[in-house]
C-alpha cells in the first residue's frame, strides 16, 4: 500500500513538472538600454545571442533559435523564448538594465509618431511640457490657419468638429461652393474654403473635370495631408496601408480652425504623381483673399528654386511680405532639390523657411537571402510573401541597348526583360516609383531598390523593400555573383520606434547657400518631414497612379511639404501664448531655441552619414515647448524688410523711402548670421528684445567658423525690465581661410543660466 501511494505521488509530481516546465517557457523581453551606434548590425546580434546561449548552454545556433526578436536600431535589447530561471538568471548580467515578460494581451496605443518625436527632442514627453503647451494655447482653437495648396478632402475623420465653439468672429472669409462641394462641407474646424482656376485655365484650357473637382475638393491629397498636419483632431487607430505607423493620428495644433486655399491643379497629360501645377498669380490671388479673411497665418507649401527676379516675380515672396504688414505669419517649405547646394527655395527674410528632417521611426522589411542571411530594408509595402523566388540583378536583365554604363541597373522604364525578369526578385541600383513600376511591368515578383542615403523615404510601391547602397545592395549585388542560384524573399514589414541616431537630415531636403543673397542664411529650421502619416483624399491614391486603384484614409508622404505644416502647428500655438508677438518675433523663438544634436546628444547628420551644417538644418531642429520662453528675441518690422530690399536695390512699396546710406543686407536684425565674400573684416549690428525676466544679465560665448576670428562687443548684456532692447556689434574677420567662396560655420549664445539662445554664423571671404 505504501509502495502504492510513492507511485501515485511519484507520477503525480512527474506530471506537474512537465506541466510547468512546459508552460513557463515564455517570450521576455531583456532590455539593454540605447545603442551607442558604433556596433554593426551583425556584431548587435552576436551580442544578444550571446546572453542566451550562456543560459541555455546549447550550442549557438539553437540559442540563436530561440530569439523572437533583435532591436537593432536604437533601443538596445532583444525578446526571446526564456523559462523563468533563465530569465532571471539574465536579469543579474552585466549591463541587463530589466527583464520582463512580453504579455500578449497587453496592448498600448501609439500616436503616428511624429509630434511624440518633437517632445523626446525636448527632453520631455507628450504628457508633461508637450502637453502644457498644447493646454496653455488651449490647442490653439483661436487660430485660424490658411493652408495654400491642392484643396482639402472635408470628410476626413482628422476634419470633425465635435466639440469645437463657434467660429471666431474675427473670421470673414467664405465656404466656396462647387462640384462635390457645398456650404455644408464647412464646419466648426474648416472654416473656411476657396479655390482658384482663372490663371490655370487661361493657359491650359478648361479644367478636364475628370480628373479634378472645380472646388476646393482634393483629389491629388498633398493638401489634406497638409492641412490634418498643421491643426487635424485626434484620430484613433489611424495608419497607412497594411497598418504600418497605425497609432493616433493628430495634428500639432488640433483646435485650430482651418482655411483652405486650393491654388494647385493636375498638368493636362501627367499623373498626379508627377506632380500638380500652381499658377503664381492665382497664388497671389489667394494671399489677398486670405488676408482679408481674417487668416493668423498662412501654411504654404509650395515654392521653387528662386531666380534673380525673385523678390519682385515670386508670389509667394511678394504675397508673403503683403500678410507680414499686417503680422500674418507666413511659413514655407524650403524645396525637395537636395542634396544639391543653392536649391534652398522660399528665401524671402520676411518667411519661416522650414527643412526637412526625419523621427525615430522607421518601417523594417528584412530581405532574406537563400543562404540565410538577413539584410535589413525598409518598406510600407503589405508583403505576404514568404517563399524564396529566384534574385537577378537588373543590370544582369536588361533589353541589350536600353541603357548606358551610368544608367545600367536603375530599373529605368522600358529596360527590363520580360523573359529574363518573369517570376524573379529584382535588384535595382534605384528607389524611385518608376523602378518599382518597371519591375512589376516585366513580370518580377518583388523589387529590393537601392538608395545611396541611410535615412529612407517609403512609398507603398508594390512589393518591394529599399535598402541603403552602403551595406544592403553591395551585400546583395556581391551574393548574387558568388551564388550559383541566388534566391531571396522579402518578409513582411513591422513599425520600429525609437530608432538612433534621429533625426538626421531628409536627403531631398533643399541646402543653402542663399542664391538670391548669400547673406540670409536658409533655410531656418527643420522639423519632421520623412514618411510622415496625415490625412488623404479618397479621391487619390497611395501611389497617385492610374494604375493604383487602393483607397486609403492616412498615407505617408515625405516632403518639405510635410515640415513645413509641422512648424504652422507651433507657430498656431505661440500666436494663441503671445498675441502680441510679431512674425520676427515668433521667427527668432523658434530659431534660438532649436538644437543641432539629435537624441543621443551629437551633432545631426545628413543622410550620408556626414555632421549637418546649418545650410541643412538652418538654426536647428526646433523645440516648440521652449520657444513658448525664448528669454531674448531678434525682433523686425515691416520697414526693416523694406530696408533690406534698399540694400538689393529693390523698392517693393512706393510709400517708402531708401536712404541715402543703405546698411549692409548682413545688418537685418535677424536670428541668424550670414556674412558672404568678407575682405578683410565685416563688422554687423544686432539688437535684441528681453522677454524673459526682469533683472537679467546674459553672458556670451561663442565658436568662431574655423579660419575666421569673431568678435562681439558687449559680451555681457544687463536688462532692468521687460521689453528693453540692447544692441551688440559682432565683428567677422577673415584670418587663415583655406578655401574662399565656401562658407565656414560656427556659432554664439547668449545665456542668463535658464535661458540659452542661440545663433549660427556662416562666412566665406573673396
Amino acid at each position: 500500500m505504501k509502495n502504492h501511494k510513492f507511485v501515485v505521488f511519484f507520477l503525480l509530481f512527474l506530471m506537474i513538472f512537465f506541466i510547468s516546465s512546459t508552460a513557463e517557457t515564455k517570450v521576455y523581453v531583456v532590455y539593454l538600454g540605447e545603442h551607442s551606434g558604433e556596433k554593426t548590425l551583425k556584431e548587435i546580434e552576436d551580442h544578444h545571442c550571446s546572453f542566451l546561449h550562456s543560459v541555455k548552454g546549447t550550442s549557438k545556433e539553437d540559442a540563436k533559435a530561440s530569439l523572437v526578436h533583435s532591436y537593432k536600431n536604437v533601443i538596445n535589447g532583444f525578446s526571446a523564448l526564456l523559462t523563468p530561471q533563465e530569465a532571471d538568471m539574465i536579469s543579474g548580467m552585466e549591463g541587463v538594465i530589466s527583464v520582463f515578460h512580453s504579455d500578449p494581451h497587453e496592448i498600448k496605443p501609439h500616436t503616428t509618431r511624429s509630434w511624440d518625436f518633437v517632445s523626446l527632442l525636448e527632453g520631455t514627453s507628450l504628457t508633461n511640457s508637450g502637453q502644457d503647451l498644447l493646454q496653455n494655447a488651449s490647442y490653439g482653437k483661436d487660430i485660424i490657419v490658411g493652408v495654400m495648396d491642392s484643396g482639402v478632402w472635408p470628410e476626413s475623420p482628422s476634419f470633425n468638429d465635435e466639440g469645437m465653439e463657434p467660429v471666431p468672429k474675427s473670421w470673414k472669409g467664405i465656404c466656396q461652393e462647387g462640384v462635390a462641394f457645398n456650404s455644408s462641407h464647412c464646419n466648426r474646424k474648416l472654416i473656411g474654403a476657396r479655390y482658384y482656376l482663372k490663371s490655370y485655365e487661361a493657359n491650359f484650357g478648361p479644367l478636364n473635370e475628370t480628373r479634378d473637382f472645380r472646388s476646393p475638393r482634393d483629389v491629388d491629397g498633398h493638401g489634406t495631408h497638409a492641412a490634418a498636419t498643421v491643426g487635424g483632431r485626434r484620430v484613433a487607430n489611424a495608419s497607412a496601408i497594411g497598418g504600418f505607423a497605425k497609432g493616433t493620428a493628430t495634428g500639432g495644433a488640433p483646435n485650430v480652425r482651418l482655411a483652405i486655399y486650393k491654388v494647385c491643379w493636375p498638368v493636362p497629360d501627367q499623373s498626379l504623381a508627377e506632380g500638380n501645377t500652381c499658377l503664381t498669380d492665382d497664388i497671389i490671388a489667394a494671399f489677398d483673399d486670405a488676408i482679408a479673411d481674417g487668416v493668423h497665418l498662412l501654411s504654404v507649401s509650395l515654392g521653387s528654386q528662386p531666380r534673380t527676379t525673385y523678390y519682385t516675380q515670386d508670389g509667394i515672396a511678394i504675397g508673403s511680405l503683403h500678410a507680414l504688414k499686417r503680422n500674418i505669419v507666413v511659413a514655407c517649405s524650403a524645396g525637395n532639390d537636395g542634396p544639391t547646394p543653392s536649391t534652398v527655395g522660399n528665401v524671402a527674410p520676411w518667411i519661416i523657411t522650414v527643412g526637412a528632417s526625419s523621427i525615430d521611426r522607421v518601417f523594417s522589411s528584412p530581405i532574406m537571402l537563400g543562404n540565410g542571411m538577413i539584410v535589413e530594408g525598409q518598406t510600407v509595402t503589405p508583403i505576404r510573401r514568404n517563399r524564396l523566388h529566384p534574385l537577378v540583378y537588373a543590370g544582369d536583365v536588361e533589353i541589350r541597348g536600353t541603357t548606358a554604363s551610368n544608367t545600367t541597373g536603375g530599373c529605368f522604364p522600358g529596360t527590363l526583360s520580360r523573359n529574363l525578369v518573369r517570376g524573379k526578385v529584382v535588384l535595382c541600383r534605384g528607389s524611385s516609383m518608376q523602378a518599382s513600376m518597371e519591375v512589376k511591368r516585366a513580370g518580377g515578383v518583388a523589387a529590393i531598390l537601392g538608395t545611396p542615403f541611410n535615412e529612407i523615404q517609403v512609398t507603398p510601391f508594390l512589393d518591394s523593400t529599399t535598402v541603403a547602397f552602403s551595406y544592403g545592395l553591395h551585400t546583395i549585388r556581391t551574393y548574387i555573383q558568388t551564388e550559383k542560384n541566388p534566391m531571396a524573399t522579402l518578409l513582411p514589414g513591422q513599425t520600429l520606434i525609437g530608432t538612433k541616431p534621429a533625426p538626421v537630415m531628409a536627403p531631398f531636403t533643399s541646402k543653402g547657400p542663399n542664391i538670391v543673397d548669400p547673406n540670409i542664411l536658409k533655410p531656418d529650421i527643420t522639423a519632421p518631414g520623412l514618411n510622415i502619416l496625415a490625412a488623404w483624399s479618397e479621391a487619390s491614391s497611395p501611389l497617385k497612379l492610374p494604375e493604383d486603384r487602393r483607397v486609403v484614409k492616412y498615407n505617408m508622404q515625405s516632403g518639405t511639404s510635410m515640415s513645413c505644416p509641422h512648424v504652422s502647428a507651433v507657430i498656431a500655438l505661440l500666436k494663441s501664448i503671445h498675441p502680441d508677438w510679431s512674425s520676427a518675433a515668433i521667427r527668432s523663438a523658434l530659431m534660438t531655441t532649436s538644437t543641432i544634436n539629435n537624441v543621443v546628444g551629437r551633432p545631426i547628420t545628413n543622410a550620408t552619414g556626414d555632421d549637418a551644417n546649418p545650410f541643412e538644418y538652418g538654426a536647428g531642429h526646433f523645440r516648440p515647448s521652449r520657444a513658448v520662453d525664448p528669454g531674448l528675441i531678434y525682433d523686425a518690422t515691416y520697414e526693416d524688410y523694406l530696408l533690406y530690399l534698399c540694400s538689393q536695390n529693390i523698392s517693393l512699396d512706393s510709400s517708402f523711402n531708401c536712404p541715402e546710406e543703405v546698411p549692409e543686407a548682413s545688418n537685418l536684425n535677424y536670428p541668424s548670421l550670414a556674412i558672404a565674400n568678407i575682405k578683410g573684416s565685416r563688422t554687423v549690428r544686432r539688437v535684441v528684445t528681453n522677454v524673459g525676466k526682469d533683472n537679467s544679465t546674459y553672458i556670451l560665448a561663442m565658436r568662431s567658423p574655423p579660419g575666421y576670428v569673431v568678435d562681439i562687443i558687449p559680451k555681457t548684456l544687463r536688462f532692468s525690465k521687460l521689453g528693453e532692447k540692447l544692441s551688440f556689434n559682432i565683428t567677422v574677420r577673415a584670418q587663415s581661410v583655406e578655401r574662399r567662396n565656401e562658407f565656414a560655420f560656427g556659432w554664439y549664445t547668449w545665456s542668463d543660466g535658464v535661458h540659452v539662445v542661440q545663433s549660427p554664423i556662416a562666412a566665406s571671404s573673396a
